[in-house]
Formats: C-alpha cells, sequence, structure tokens
C-alpha cells in the first residue's frame, strides 16, 4: 500500500475516534434526569422505562448502564485512540495492534448499541462507527505482515499467561451467560431483558468473545503468528472492556441502587490484570529487525515467563 493510502486509514481511524467522542458525549451530557415510568412488556416483564433524554425507551437498567459505558469511551478509550495516532502515522507496528483493540471495542460496544438499545438519535451515528470500525480493522490488518511481526517477537512474550487470559475471558463469559439462558428458556423474563425482545449481550459475547478468547489461546499456545496478532488485539480489548463494565456497573448502582459487588470485583480485577499483561505483550514487540534483535540481546540469558 502506498503512503497516500496509507494516510487514508490514518484519517478514518481519526474519523471514528470523532465519531465515538461524540457518540459518548452525548450519552453523559444528554441523559436526562433518569426519570422513569412503569411499563409492561408483552411477555409480562415489569420495567421502569426512561421519558425523556438520550436513552428515552429504554430500561433504566440498560440506560444507566449504557451512560458507564459512554463515561468509559470519552474519557479513556478516545484519548488513548487520539494519542496513538502520531504512532500510527509513523506506521508503528505496535500502533496498528493497538488501534486495532480499540476498533474492536468500538466494533462490539456500537453494533451492540445499534441491535439493543430503542431506536432514537443517535441510530445512524452507531451504525456508522461499527461499520467503520469493521473496515479499518481489515484494511489495518491488511499492513500487518505476520511473518515479520513473529520475528520481531522476542522471548519475552508471555505465552501462557497470554493463554490463560484467552481461556478465562471465554470461561467467564460462558459461566455468565449459559446458567441464564438455560433458566430462562422457558419464559421467565422478569429483570433478564429489560425491556428487550432477546438477549443481544449474551448473544455478541458468546458468539464473539468466547471463540475469540478460545482461539486466541489456541494459537498463542501452538506459537502460530496470528497468535500475536490476536494477543496483542485482545488485551487492549479485555483491558477497555472490562474498564466499562465496572463503570457499567458503578452507574447502575447509582441509578437503581442495585449493589452487584462481586462483579464489580472481578471486572476491576480483570481490567488490571490485562492492563500489566499488555505492557508485557506489547513490551516484547519489536518494532524492527534491528529493535527485536537488541530486545533478544537484552533478554538473552533470562528464563521467559508466560
Amino acid at each position: 500500500m502506498g503512503r497516500n493510502g496509507y494516510r487514508w486509514i490514518v484519517a478514518l481511524v481519526a474519523l471514528i475516534g470523532g465519531l465515538a467522542a461524540l457518540a459518548g458525549a452525548a450519552g453523559v451530557l444528554l441523559r436526562g434526569d433518569l426519570a422513569t415510568t412503569l411499563f409492561t412488556t408483552v411477555r409480562g416483564e415489569r420495567v421502569d422505562v426512561l421519558t425523556g433524554g438520550i436513552y428515552r425507551y429504554n430500561g433504566l437498567n440498560i440506560a444507566s448502564e449504557g451512560v458507564g459505558w459512554d463515561a468509559v469511551t470519552l474519557f479513556l478509550v478516545v484519548p488513548a485512540l487520539a494519542l496513538s495516532l502520531p504512532a500510527l502515522w509513523r506506521e508503528s507496528t505496535r500502533a496498528k495492534l493497538f488501534l486495532v483493540g480499540i476498533l474492536a471495542y468500538f466494533l462490539y460496544q456500537y453494533a451492540e448499541y445499534a441491535f439493543t438499545l430503542a431506536y432514537g438519535p443517535l441510530f445512524l451515528l452507531y451504525v456508522a462507527i461499527f461499520a467503520l470500525s469493521l473496515s479499518a480493522i481489515a484494511l489495518l490488518v491488511s499492513t500487518v505482515d505476520l511473518g515479520e511481526l513473529a520475528a520481531s517477537v522476542t522471548p519475552r512474550f508471555p505465552h501462557r499467561a497470554v493463554v490463560g487470559l484467552g481461556l478465562f475471558m471465554a470461561g467467564l463469559l460462558a459461566l455468565m451467560w449459559l446458567p441464564l439462558i438455560v433458566r430462562t428458556a422457558g419464559g421467565e423474563v422478569q429483570d433478564v431483558l429489560y425491556g428487550g425482545t432477546t438477549l443481544v449481550v449474551q448473544a455478541f459475547d458468546l458468539g464473539f468473545l468466547v471463540p475469540l478468547g478460545l482461539f486466541t489461546a489456541a494459537t498463542v499456545h501452538r506459537r502460530l503468528p496470528v497468535g500475536f496478532l490476536l494477543a496483542s488485539v485482545v488485551v487492549v480489548k479485555a483491558v477497555a472492556m472490562a474498564t466499562a463494565i465496572f463503570a457499567m456497573l458503578v452507574f447502575e448502582f447509582v441509578a437503581t441502587g442495585e449493589l452487584a459487588v462481586a462483579p464489580m470485583v472481578v471486572f476491576a480485577l480483570t481490567a488490571l490484570g490485562s492492563a500489566a499483561l499488555g505492557v508485557r505483550v506489547y513490551g516484547s514487540i519489536g518494532e524492527s529487525a534491528v529493535e527485536a534483535s537488541a530486545l533478544r540481546r537484552e533478554a538473552a540469558g533470562a528464563a521467559p515467563f508466560g
């Protein structure tokens, strides 16, 4: 790809960051007073539905969770994207991998918003963000040579820890959602759908994140080049997503008084652990053959961990 073509990729990533900032700001600043009215769905589920704000017509639980997610997107994820753009302009391999992880977060978040939230004024914005994120992921990955990436990884790469993260992510989500699905298969959906018609979040997690975690664990365990790509993406996605879920639970507690201590602890620790692992993963990837050789010499004589 020529330099001009690459500049279009950088511009596309910057555009996605701007759109995500707009969506996040709308969720945080235009949420309204969270006033609700009681509504009974056709399935007999009684739901407190918002009467105003950008999340109007959504259940209070869903809206309060969305505000927490929006806050993390606006104040953590979008700034991380912006700070990475200069390195992406220089065609940094680390920046490419990091931003694929950020874009995967946007893809997941805004596809979920478009499919879950009641139809509203931000619908097209949500669709644009997840559609552009998918295209940008494909374009960025096409600029990464897997052979060169594998050659640039030093013995410090934390193989076992990444395998553990992939299995943990898949196992946690399966244990969270499969029992719920079995329990509600007979039609009892009170405090489950929150006014929705189906389990969109569970479908995304079980259909996307669980296979991603398992495939990452398998490819890293086998030392396949694609495993290094997936690992660098998954650790970023894990940090952003776990932080967003933690914030989501905090906002839900503020709005509804429902305190989920165990999930809050689990996702806070997951965010911290994934961040620490991310430092190790990116620290083991050289930007060039020269840097990779220097990192290998630095690691020579030390027993690799992970």
